[in-house]
């Protein structure tokens, strides 16, 4: 596993998928946010840990949007402009759920390890996610 922290952009898949969405024509941006989070949520047998860590990053990437929402990585983040991801905000929340469901890899690695905080950043995306759009609180 190419992880080095908790955040959604800590890992190679993640890093990998900031790099997809910047060589992408600015019109493909959406779509490929939603591929990734429909990848993950659709999943009915086994979530493979590269699907879901993409999902995460996807679901960052809706959550930085939102009211209280944190930017995405500055450094293995997308660099270029997305366009408003906001409509994405139930299939985001999906996917993170799906990823927090066995039979689900992702979890599995982390139980592995102390994966107390990586579960905390997935619960505060799905916070966030979940926040009206007009509250402003953190």
């Amino acid at each position: 596993m190419g992880t080095w922290d908790v955040g959604p952009f800590d890992n190679d898949s993640a890093a990998d998928f900031g790099d997809t969405l910047d060589e992408a024509p600015a019109d493909a941006r959406e779509g490929i946010v939603r591929d990734a989070l429909s990848r993950a949520s659709d999943t009915k047998g086994y979530l493979d840990a590269d699907v879901a860590e993409e999902a995460v990053a996807a679901a960052a990437l809706v959550a930085a949007q939102c009211p209280g929402g944190e930017p995405a990585d500055p450094h293995y983040g997308p660099h270029e402009p997305l366009p408003d991801l906001t409509a994405l905000r139930p299939l985001a929340a999906r996917a993170l759920d799906r990823v927090l469901t066995e039979p689900s890899e992702l979890p599995e690695l982390w139980a592995d390890s102390d994966g107390g905080p990586w579960e905390a950043t997935i619960h505060q995306l799905r916070d966030t996610l979940a926040r009206p759009l007009g509250d402003q609180s953190p």
